[in-house]
């Protein structure tokens, strides 16, 4: 599928203007209690534009669908919003493949994280620590307030939301030199300096919330400082006059040794509270006499105990090349012998360089130690499939899904497999092994693309359809979805309940294309027109 050009692009003026809108109106005092903000929009809103956001960076390029990466970060992450001040709040954790240092929330949740991000953490405290502190901007309603002012309509809040993330990664020296990208950059650099003079109260207050959340969520509150040490480190040695050579997270969150020493005192009084805290509930005399209660529970969970794992596949999918990620491990084996995770990661790169004998030769051994990992069994299956071991990878996946049918990387990759060999046999059972997860993808865009491949191979047009053209919408190209389902619903084979899931889809998507045609944005190529600027050879119009 090729990326369109619209017929008018987010324009860089008027996202540059109202993002400054929007840093100004962080100038106002945080109001002890309630807030205005939620009149601007309301929740159900916020969630619409933050899925937006998030379907426009899919459609740049800029998002890291992978099925095992995507389970590690939201774990970590929803185990973090549970132990938050709002624990009813929704969030939707994504990854970036960008390898500069940063990290973001916007509206109704949704949180993003650069590659860079997880690569520069030395272990998953640190990356739960800037969780903690973007999950705390959010159930701090700052991302809300900062909109408060900003009340025009409701596109192009989103547009100056939008903007601004956009031009945050492109800033991190992957740019074109194109002269309004350019002028984006150069906007987005003042907006910065402003945020930084604007929201200092919002940053104590996030590293404030964030520490205890951490805490509470079991993770080591004084991973948050550790970080922030991390950061400086980054920045003493890139010192230089470029700005890109300051990590995009330092950007709009300034460290000072004085934030780090309140992060480390924050941290050490939680940790005292928690060696004492059964004490202190003990003698409430709130409390009926005798009674105890045990509150270390949630703090003594540790992490997941994936983190090397998932650094060492992470720094292989966001590599430019396969052949730049085998250069790294070769790099790091010159100094010292690899560990069992960067093992893991070397044999994952010749993996995706479509060398599965020597993957098979790298990974075996690593698996053979970790018996119990689930994301060495994964990579096992998928690399003994892609070395003709068919019958044995089989066997392992089949065995795995009787224990978990419903795990989604799980499931994701065994139909990934089952869909590379391209009979209507295994179309069948990949369709077969996605179905118990229907229920819960409605917006998880790698499920719709698997699904739809799946019921494309297996010979369901209808299905396949359908689900092409909801991975269309969620990868940011709404009036492609709108064509595919039109064009869809004149199928003389449709039968009654086909039907009325293709009209509802429509109804719901259609304000949507509405909307974005009025603001002069509009997909020519979901219309087969020919677009400006196609490069030679490429065909318009075709999905």
């Amino acid at each position: 599928m090729t990326r369109p050009r619209f017929r008018r692009r987010w324009p860089a003026a008027l996202a540059f203007a109202l993002c400054c809108a929007t840093a100004s109106a962080q100038q106002a005092r945080l109001p002890d209690i309630g807030s205005s903000a939620g009149a601007v929009l309301s929740p159900a809103r916020q969630a619409e534009y933050g899925s937006m956001v998030l379907a426009q960076l899919r459609h740049e390029g800029y998002i890291l669908d992978d099925p095992l990466m995507d389970g590690w970060l939201r774990d970590v992450g929803l185990r973090l919003a549970g132990a938050s001040d709002r624990p009813q709040q929704g969030f939707t954790f994504f990854l970036l493949r960008d390898r500069q240092i940063n990290a973001f929330a916007t509206l109704g949740g949704y949180i993003g994280m650069n590659a860079g991000l997880v690569l520069a953490a030395d272990r998953e405290d640190q990356v739960a620590g800037v969780l903690a502190h973007e999950i705390a901007h959010v159930t701090q309603q700052h991302v809300l307030r900062g909109a408060e002012k900003a009340q025009r309509d409701s596109l192009p809040i989103l547009l100056a939301t939008l903007g601004a993330i956009i031009a945050a990664q492109q800033a991190g020296g992957n740019s074109s030199g194109d002269a309004s990208q350019a002028a984006l950059v150069t906007g987005l650099g003042l907006l910065q300096q402003r945020q930084i003079d604007y929201t200092r109260d919002n940053e104590a207050e996030a590293d404030r919330v964030g520490i205890r959340t951490l805490a509470n969520g079991g993770f080591a509150p004084e991973a948050m400082a550790e970080f922030f040490e991390t950061l400086q480190a980054v920045v003493r040695v890139n010192q230089g006059d470029e700005r890109s050579r300051v990590p995009g997270y330092l950007q709009t969150h300034p460290v000072t040794l004085s934030r780090i020493s309140e992060a480390r005192e924050r941290a050490a009084k939680l940790e005292v509270g928690n060696a004492t805290g059964s004490t202190a509930i003990a003698t409430n005399p709130l409390l009926p006499a005798g009674l105890r209660i045990q509150t270390q529970g949630a703090r003594s969970r540790g992490t997941t105990g994936d983190f090397g794992w998932a650094r060492e596949r992470l720094r292989v999918l966001s590599a430019n090349t396969p052949a730049q990620a085998i250069g790294e491990y070769r790099q790091m084996q010159a100094s010292k012998p690899l560990d069992d995770a960067q093992r893991y990661g070397l044999a994952y790169a010749h993996l995706r360089a479509g060398d599965a004998t020597t993957a098979l030769q790298e990974l075996q051994p690593v698996q053979a130690a970790h018996p119990d990992s689930l994301w060495l069994q994964i990579s096992l299956g998928e690399t003994e499939a892609r070395a003709g071991r068919t019958a044995d990878a089989d066997r392992r996946f089949e065995t795995l899904l009787g224990r978990m049918p419903t795990h989604r990387a799980l499931a994701l990759s065994y139909a990934r497999v089952l869909a590379e060999r391209n009979t209507k046999a295994s179309g069948a059972r990949a369709v077969a092994v996605l179905r118990p997860l229907l229920a819960t993808a409605a917006s998880d865009a790698l499920f719709q693309q698997s699904y739809a491949r799946a019921n494309e191979i297996a010979g369901d047009d209808i299905r396949a359809g359908e689900a092409w053209a909801e991975a269309a919408y969620l990868g940011g190209r709404p009036e492609q979805a709108l064509v595919q389902l039109n064009n869809l619903k004149k199928r003389a084979n449709l039968d009654y309940y086909a039907r009325s899931r293709i009209d509802a889809r429509i109804a719901a998507i259609t304000p949507t294309v509405l909307e974005l045609r009025r603001q002069g944005v509009h997909d020519e190529e979901a219309t087969g027109k020919w677009r400006v600027g196609l490069r030679a050879g490429e065909p318009a119009g075709a999905w």
